[in-house]
């Protein structure tokens, strides 16, 4: 218990110290998940739910940088869509929707709008537009058709990654059950699980991703 209060009068310390060298423009809400917070506060390792939950899922998130709780709702509901979706398939006479390329293309054509479209509400029109030319000039329209095609292909790509790895997952165990039917399906199946929080957690990290690189600012 001594150690546990002499633990917490530490962090206030380090605390107060910390958030008087932050600079005012900076969100308080990225304070509150950078220091840990006085009241309620666990020794990491104690596996407070609520609070390592919320630090993970802010580092999870930092890609997009400043202010980027702002993207949260549809970067995360895209996540939970594409989990449940993917997971769904494990019950039987319920079918896997993203082993059907028209839903990862869908999620990945919601992900090509959203960011672009942050992307001219940050930079504005002439701006986004002279973002995608690169920033020499001479060489601008062939940078911008390349950066257009590269974007395009960030679409497909998430599409092909999706649908390729769910039908995959969806196949093995059928054609593995036919050859041997005991205890052979039940590792695809955990094999299966495991594929659809990794595919969910990949549609999650690289829109952050493109949303961080269609609103950076350059230098």
């Amino acid at each position: 218990e001594s150690r546990e209060r002499g633990a917490r009068v530490v962090i206030a310390l380090l605390d107060s110290k910390a958030r008087q060298t932050i600079p005012g423009d900076v969100d308080a809400t990225v304070v509150d998940v950078a220091l840990p917070r006085e009241r309620g506060f666990t020794i990491p390792g104690d596996g407070h739910p609520s609070e390592d939950g919320h630090r993970h899922y802010a580092r999870s998130l930092e890609p997009v940088g400043h202010g980027g709780r702002r993207y949260v709702p549809l970067i995360g509901t895209i996540g939970l869509f594409i989990l449940i979706c993917n997971i769904q398939g494990v019950v039987p006479t319920l079918i896997t929707p993203t082993a059907t390329v028209c839903v990862p293309f869908g999620c990945s054509v919601v992900v090509f709008l959203y960011y672009n479209f942050h992307g001219f509400r940050v930079k504005g029109i002439f701006g986004y537009l002279r973002h995608l030319g690169g920033p020499m000039l001479v060489i601008s329209p062939l940078f911008f058709i390349v950066e257009v095609f590269s974007n395009v292909l960030r679409m497909l790509s998430l599409t092909a990654r999706l649908w390729a790895n769910m039908l995959a997952g969806v196949a093995l165990p059928i054609v593995f059950a036919g050859l041997i039917p005991i205890g052979v399906p039940g590792i695809f199946m955990g094999l299966h699980i495991f594929e659809s929080f990794l595919q969910a957690y990949v549609f999650i990290i690289l829109p952050a991703l493109y949303v961080s690189l269609a609103t950076s600012e350059e230098h």
